[in-house]
């Protein structure tokens, strides 16, 4: 299964989080059913590894990702953007099958002889 880039903006974004907070082991990323579309990711910083996720590592920072939504990340990419006056988190899911209006929420591509688990 190919595995979640991390990068080099968001592996820093993630630090300087960590950093502010005070604490933390890294970033849980997730995806939640939610929307117009049926999905949107989800976002927290960490204290500990779950025993249900797989640790992945990059540039120094790490991201946390329940075993259950790996096939759904599989081959994404994490990064950190600033649109304007606007910095998030940004993922590049090449699962997403339609994503809504508001840019929000999406939709996954079937995949053959898995549901989607959110």
């Amino acid at each position: 299964m190919t595995s979640i880039t991390l990068t080099p903006a968001a592996a820093a974004q993630i630090s300087s989080q960590i950093t502010k907070r005070g604490s933390g082991i890294g970033l849980r990323v997730g995806i939640k059913p939610v929307g117009c579309s049926g999905y949107a990711y989800s976002y927290e910083l960490a204290d500990d590894v779950r025993d249900d996720e797989q640790r992945i590592e990059a540039h120094g920072a790490t991201l946390l990702v329940a075993t259950v939504h790996l096939a759904s990340l599989a081959g994404a990419r994490l990064d950190f953007v600033t649109e304007g006056l606007k910095q998030t988190f940004q993922f590049d899911n090449p699962n997403v099958g339609i994503t809504c209006g508001c840019g929000e929420s999406f939709s996954l591509k079937p995949v053959a002889g898995q549901g989607v688990a959110a």
